[in-house]
């Protein structure tokens, strides 16, 4: 086993932590630990929420989920050697759940997948579901299930939602600036066009948390929600096992850190807590090109070679969307959100017809492997988005044919009381 360069007591919040995590972005986040290029790590991570759901039948938890504790973040783990400039190369050699382990932390045999209130994250789709739900989802090797959708079963790709590097001043007072300016366009909405810095329950590694130094971070810090220049919150579910990563540098020694691990995931984790999230381990190796962010024009984002871990899914029934809001009748210039926004719905209408509730067929494609890809953006006026479900994930035949859909009744997930 690599040297375990963050270490977790799974017992603990990330606040109580010998050596804390951290839950913004910010240049003075002290490291954690060193390593050094050519060096193999671990790093073990709570899930994102800091243990906040639980294994029961009640989506509460989702419903009053504190969101200003979250991501809570493994790190800053620093490279010796790496400058500004640079690229940094890391390799995902292996991650899963918590290791040889069964209990009530997610991670521990099991995962969860919540659909988010409107008014409390919300999700992609958060105008058509806009309560809280919650699907539990059991661990058997690499295949999940959850008693909250019978019938339905996969083989997960588990990826890291998250990782990055910290950003500079200049470019953390960039994001601050951009990000103040969207959610001026439109202040009051719900949910919000961004979330602004907040020194609520931030975590600022082993800043001590009286300090000017803690407040300056959790006044400034940026949230962990987006991707951005520096890495973050991508949720690539093709970014697993034998995947290599280039991230920029920004501050000496990188400080790379992150979390959210996934047991599976649609393409574009669609319900706001799409995957099926949990607590784990990671493995990485790191290296380093100097000055590679020029060499390679690297400015605004990571570059990615995915790993060729998957499961072998050859038979899809195919979605469809295109840039038009139905409900009104009203089209939109080449709007691929919009399009494959149309796709998903398409797909959970007709799950629906096989008796899953919208909320379950909601769940099925937002943490099954479903391939999403922007088909057409040429086409004017209508982008064309396509979603690809695999039929294998069923126990039932859903395929069409003349004899018509068999509708059973398959429960509902977890509500709120």
């Amino acid at each position: 086993m690599p040297d375990v360069a963050f270490s977790i007591d799974y017992s603990r919040s990330m606040f109580d932590q010998d050596i804390p995590g951290h839950n913004r972005w910010h240049p003075d986040i002290p490291i954690a630990s060193e390593v050094s290029p050519g060096d193999e790590f671990r790093i073990e991570c709570l899930d994102w929420t800091d243990g906040q759901v639980v294994n029961d039948d009640s989506s509460n938890d989702i419903r009053d989920m504190d969101l200003l504790r979250c991501h809570v973040l493994s790190g800053p783990v620093g490279i010796r050697g790496a400058e500004p400039g640079d690229l940094l190369v890391i390799d995902i050699l292996d991650l899963g759940p918590i290791p040889q382990s069964v209990g009530s932390l997610p991670g521990q045999g099991w995962g969860y997948t919540g659909i988010f209130s409107k008014v409390n994250g919300g999700g992609f789709l958060t105008d058509y579901y806009p309560d809280a739900y919650k699907m539990i989802w059991d661990f058997r090797g690499q295949q999940a299930s959850s008693r909250h959708i019978p019938g339905v079963s996969y083989t997960g790709i588990t990826h890291p939602g998250l990782f990055g590097t910290a950003p500079s001043a200049e470019l953390l007072a960039k994001w601050n600036e951009r990000e103040r300016a969207l959610i001026a366009r439109d202040p009051d909405r719900v949910p919000p066009l961004a979330l602004p810095p907040d020194e609520t329950n931030a975590l600022a590694g082993a800043l001590d948390r009286g300090s000017a130094e803690f407040a300056k971070v959790a006044r400034e810090g940026a949230r962990t929600i987006p991707a951005r220049e520096n890495g973050g919150n991508h949720d690539i579910k093709n970014l697993t096992r034998g995947s290599r990563i280039y991230y920029p540098v920004h501050v000496p020694g990188a400080k790379f850190s992150g979390g959210d691990l996934h047991f599976s995931q649609g393409d574009g984790e669609i319900t706001f807590c799409g995957a099926i999230e949990m607590g784990g381990f990671i493995d990485f190796g790191v290296d380093l090109i100097k000055g590679g962010m020029e060499k390679y024009g690297v400015t605004t984002n990571p570059i990615f070679m995915p790993g060729n871990v998957e499961p072998r899914y050859s038979e899809f029934v195919c979605f469809a969307g295109v840039s038009v809001d139905h409900a009104t009748n009203t089209n939109e210039y080449m709007d691929a959100t919009l399009a494959y926004k149309n796709a998903c719905l398409n797909a959970i209408e007709y799950l629906k017809k096989f008796g899953y509730t919208g909320e379950q067929a909601y769940g099925i494609i937002g943490t099954a492997p479903v391939e999403g890809r922007v088909s057409a953006v040429v086409d004017l006026p209508n982008a064309c988005c396509s979603l690809y479900l695999p039929t294998a994930i069923f126990e039932d035949d859903i395929r069409p044919t003349a004899s018509g859909p068999v509708a059973k009744d398959r429960g509902q997930v977890a509500v709120a009381s």
